[in-house]
């Protein structure tokens, strides 16, 4: 009865995400069989909770829209991914910290002893690696305003501060919030501009809420996350390395900004060729960077960056001899 009990449970948790699952992927998650899920299925509706049949092409079973879950449905597994990312968003969200220290010792409560114990064990100091340049932690508050105005597809002021810029009062429609290689960005449609932005959340100041409707529009790729893996101007500044340097490709600025490491920049010069700047540890390490997007390479910059590429070509020459 317990692990029956245990079972159900973890049913009723992974109907608690909103999606649309065949008996079979629900038995495959729970490591039963297809029977047993439909029996389980029947006692979650004795409890009086409301699982729907979607018949048809994608059909499946999904929680109905009445139904609410009890205050708090966790799964060992849950339990360890709620702890981890308690103790890992104040590195991105500022004036955080006392908040998500305060959840995460309610959630170690609240959990059962075998679940604690899973939990505790992943008890996570952050650390930076060479390559590794995220933004600097995002007042969560800002998070909210720009959060509540895409949910509620209200307009939103905010003053964007560029590189070295001053800020600047834009109007926009915001679409979606992505975070991708360790920094925040809005995706938004700018009504003065006309066009669609990428934009780095570390540089936004939200105003009071307008309270503006707006339609939502088609995003570029279809996707949020493409657009701002593709997108060059995406507000990314130039890492502070210790070497510095930048040269031509013949490859489209797309393409580029998709594959360039963070802390770099991407300039479009044609529709087939672009600019990147970056840096590394050494000049070696930019020349290295460089090699990999396997494309022509010119206007090399600075003497150190060449230097250093000659010498990479003069070890190769004598490695393949």
């Amino acid at each position: 009865m317990a692990a029956t009990s245990a079972r159900t449970l973890k049913l009723l948790s992974i109907f608690g995400i909103g999606a649309t699952l065949t008996a079979e992927q629900l038995a495959t998650r729970l490591g039963t069989s297809v029977r047993t899920v439909r029996r389980d299925i029947d006692t979650l509706r004795e409890l009086g909770y409301e699982i729907e049949a979607v018949r048809g092409t994608g059909g499946g079973y999904r929680l109905g829209p009445d139904a609410r879950l009890p205050p708090v449905v966790f799964d060992e597994e849950q339990a360890v991914a709620t702890a981890v990312a308690l103790q890992t968003v104040p590195a991105v969200l500022s004036g955080i910290r006392e908040n998500a220290a305060r959840a995460l010792a309610t959630l170690h409560q609240a959990m059962p002893a075998r679940s604690r114990l899973h939990a505790e064990a992943f008890t996570v100091s952050s650390a930076r690696n060479y390559w590794e340049f995220p933004a600097p932690p995002i007042d969560a508050e800002t998070v909210r305003a720009v959060g509540s105005a895409i949910n509620r597809r209200h307009l939103v002021r905010v003053d964007y501060t560029g590189d070295g810029e001053r800020p600047v009062a834009l109007t926009l429609e915001p679409h979606d919030l992505v975070v991708w290689a360790a920094r925040w960005y809005l995706v938004a449609f700018d009504l003065k501009g006309s066009r669609w932005r990428a934009m780095r959340m570390d540089r936004i100041q939200a105003h009071a809420p307008t309270h503006t409707p707006f339609d939502r529009r088609d995003i570029p790729h279809g996707d949020p996350v493409a657009f701002v893996m593709t997108a060059p101007d995406r507000g990314d500044a130039l890492a502070d390395w210790p070497c510095r340097g930048s040269a031509t490709l013949a490859l489209p600025a797309a393409t580029v900004a998709r594959y360039a490491p963070g802390g770099s920049i991407v300039t479009s010069v044609t529709e087939t060729t672009c600019r990147l700047a970056l840096g590394a540890w050494s000049w070696p390490g930019i020349a290295g960077l460089l090699l990999t997007f396997d494309a022509d390479l010119t206007d090399i910059e600075p003497a150190e960056l060449r230097q250093a590429l000659h010498s990479l070509r003069a070890r190769i020459v004598r490695g393949l001899g």
